[in-house]
């Protein structure tokens, strides 16, 4: 099985904003970063899944005409800090969630084991398909917790994974 994991592409956000789960648009570079993802994918693949996300689906829609979104595949959920900047959140929680971003959670958000829990779960479940080519149109925090599980590598280093907006990652499995 290929399964490509393909972050979305650009948003049209200022450099700062927290926008997680936040419905963004995307920056006028879509058409341009949308083909150049295609360049990057088989003809044939047969299963699309997507994050629920707009700046997702709209590149969905581009690779396969029917694809299916799931809740599992959003991004970090940040809370009370979503649509705000991390100059403009308080400094302390900022501080203290960046202590232990992988146990602490933003106000009213989750932390980085439940947003684990979820995306492992979907993967799992991924893995049992009988398809052979399977694209995932999600999220940096996603595709990172998903590259981190294969390698069994320390939720410590998640942050060392680079992702690109647009970037289209292969796993064979």
């Amino acid at each position: 099985m290929e399964i490509f994991l393909i972050r979305h592409t650009t948003p049209a956000v200022d450099k700062g904003f927290i926008y997680g789960r936040t419905d963004v648009s995307l920056a006028n570079s879509f058409d341009v970063e949308k083909e150049l993802i295609r360049t990057k994918l088989p003809e044939n693949i047969d299963r699309v899944f997507s994050s629920p996300s707009s700046r997702c689906t709209l590149l969905a829609h581009k690779i396969k005409d029917s694809f299916k979104t799931d809740e599992r595949l959003m991004e970090l959920d940040f809370g009370l800090w979503e649509g705000k900047t991390w100059e403009t959140i308080d400094r302390l929680e900022s501080e203290r969630w960046m202590e232990d971003f992988i146990s602490n959670r933003p106000p009213g958000g989750e932390t980085l084991h439940e947003m684990k829990s979820r995306v492992m779960e979907f993967w799992n479940e991924l893995l049992l398909l009988p398809h052979q080519r399977i694209a995932i149109i999600t999220h940096a925090g996603v595709i990172r917790l998903i590259i981190n599980a294969v390698n069994s590598a320390p939720l410590q280093s998640l942050f060392d994974i680079p992702v690109n907006y647009g970037d289209v990652i292969v796993l064979k499995m």
